[in-house]
């Protein structure tokens, strides 16, 4: 745990990538907390706040993570194309349409 609450500046890139098991969530959630007022972190994702509770697998650890990492950040949100996509013919990505497995 040292090792991601020593750094002055912690970077998490493309949180949600992956759906994290209660382990995973656990851990990270510790993470934030512990440097929740004592140090930096930029944060990368492609999904909205309103998507972390899928990612974490509960939406109250979704809705303390988010209230901890807002609380003094300046949030970005980026949209246009895909900075990756540059000079292949691509427009854009497919849309993706997140769910939360309770449908039929």
């Amino acid at each position: 745990m040292r090792t991601y609450t020593g750094p002055s500046v912690l970077v998490i890139d493309e949180l949600g990538y992956l759906p994290m098991d209660a382990t995973s969530a656990h851990w990270i959630f510790q993470v934030v907390s512990r440097r929740y007022e004592r140090g930096s972190i930029v944060l990368t994702s492609n999904l909205p706040f309103s998507g972390w509770g899928g990612v974490f697998g509960d939406q109250v650890v979704a809705a303390a993570m988010i209230d901890r990492i807002v609380h003094h950040a300046d949030v970005l949100t980026l949209k246009g194309a895909s900075y990756r996509l540059r000079g292949r013919g691509v427009d854009s990505l497919p849309s993706v349409t997140l769910t939360t497995g309770d449908e039929s």
